[in-house]
C-alpha cells in the first residue's frame, strides 16, 4: 500500500528482535518527519526521536523541560507515520508522578512507537548534557519504571530508563540506580553523560547480560568514542541525537547567508537536491498513482 495510506503503527519490525543481533544498533535522532525519512533512506535500522530536537524544531527554545506530553507525543506519532522502522522516543521525565507515567506509555504506545526513555530527573528536566539537573530519588524512579512496564500493552514496547545521576552523585550513584530501575523492569538501561573512557567501561562491565544504551552526544560531556569501543564494552544501541539537527541547522545558516549578500540563492543551488529529487524523496510519485487511481473520469 502507499506510504501515504499505510498505517505503520503495528506492522515494524520488532525491536527486541534487532536487539538480539550481535552487533550494536545505530539510531540518529529524527526532530521531525522529514528528517526521520532521511533516517531510513540512508539505511538505518531505529530511528531516536530526540527530545532535544524536537524542542529546537518546534518551539525554538533549549531543552530545559518546556514541552508538553502531548506535544511529544504529536511528534512522536508524525516521525512514526513517516517510516517502516522502529522508532524509540524521548519520554522525559514522564510527565509527572507514577500515574502519569502509565498515560505517558500508553500515548507513545497507542501512535507505534517501539520504546520510550524515561528519566529520573527532577522536573522541569534539562538536557542530559547541560548543567544544573537534580533528579528524584532512586526508590521514587524505581516506582516510575514499574509503573511504565504495567500500562504496556505489549512486551514488544520496550523500556529504557535512564539515570541523570553521574553529575550529581557520580558514576558510583549512577550504575547503582540503574541496577535499581533494571529491578524495577526496565528493558534497556542508559547511563547518561558518562566523563571518561574509564568510567564508560564500568557501566558496561556492571551490566554484562543487560540491554545497555550509549548516548554518542555530538560536543557533549561524554567523550566520543568509537563504534567498535561500544561493541566490545557490551552496548547495544547508540544514539547520534544532535547530528541531523546540527547539520541542518549549519546548512540553512549557510544558505540564507548566501541569499542575503547576493540577493538569490543561485550561487549555492548546485549544493541543493533538485525539485525532483526532493519531491521524489518525500513520496510525489506515490500520490500521482493515488491521483490516477482515483480520478474520477468526467461524462
Amino acid at each position: 500500500m502507499p506510504r501515504l495510506m499505510k498505517r505503520r503503527i503495528n506492522s515494524k519490525p520488532s525491536l527486541r528482535k534487532l536487539l538480539l543481533e550481535k552487533n550494536p544498533i545505530l539510531a540518529p535522532g529524527a526532530y521531525d518527519a522529514m528528517s526521520a525519512l532521511l533516517i531510513q533512506k540512508a539505511g538505518f535500522d531505529v530511528v531516536y526521536m530526540t527530545g532535544f530536537g524536537t524542542s529546537a524544531s518546534q518551539l525554538g527554545q533549549p531543552d530545559v523541560g518546556l514541552l508538553t506530553m502531548p506535544e511529544m507525543v504529536s511528534n512522536a506519532k508524525r516521525i512514526v507515520q513517516a517510516v517502516d522502522i522502529p522508532v524509540i522516543a524521548d519520554g522525559d521525565t514522564g510527565y509527572g508522578n507514577p500515574l502519569n507515567v502509565m498515560r505517558t506509555v500508553t500515548e507513545y504506545e497507542n501512535v507505534g512507537v517501539s520504546a520510550i526513555q524515561v528519566e529520573d530527573q527532577v522536573s522541569p528536566k534539562k538536557c542530559g548534557h547541560m548543567e544544573g539537573k537534580q533528579v528524584i530519588p532512586a526508590e521514587e524512579m524505581a516506582k516510575k519504571i514499574g509503573a511504565a512496564v504495567d500500562a504496556r500493552e505489549s512486551r514488544e514496547f520496550m523500556i529504557i530508563a535512564r539515570t541523570d545521576a553521574r553529575a550529581i552523585e557520580g558514576i558510583d550513584s549512577a550504575i547503582e540506580r540503574v541496577g535499581i530501575y533494571k529491578d524495577a523492569g526496565a528493558d534497556i538501561l542508559f547511563v547518561e553523560a558518562p566523563q571518561s573512557v574509564e568510567e564508560i567501561k564500568r557501566v558496561g562491565k556492571a551490566f554484562p547480560e543487560t540491554l545497555l544504551l550509549f548516548n554518542w552526544l555530538e560536543g557533549g560531556k561524554t567523550p566520543p568514542v568509537s563504534y567498535n569501543f561500544l561493541r566490545i564494552n557490551g552496548f547495544k544501541i547508540v544514539l547520534f541525537p544532535l547530528c541531523t539537527i546540527f547539520a541542518a541547522n549549519k546548512a540553512i545558516r549557510e544558505v540564507l547567508t548566501g541569499i542575503k549578500k547576493n540577493g538569490t540563492p543561485e550561487k549555492v543551488m548546485s549544493r541543493f537536491p533538485t525539485f525532483d529529487e526532493f519531491t521524489e524523496m518525500i513520496g510525489l510519485p506515490e500520490i500521482k498513482k493515488l491521483e490516477k487511481r482515483y480520478k474520477v473520469q468526467s461524462a
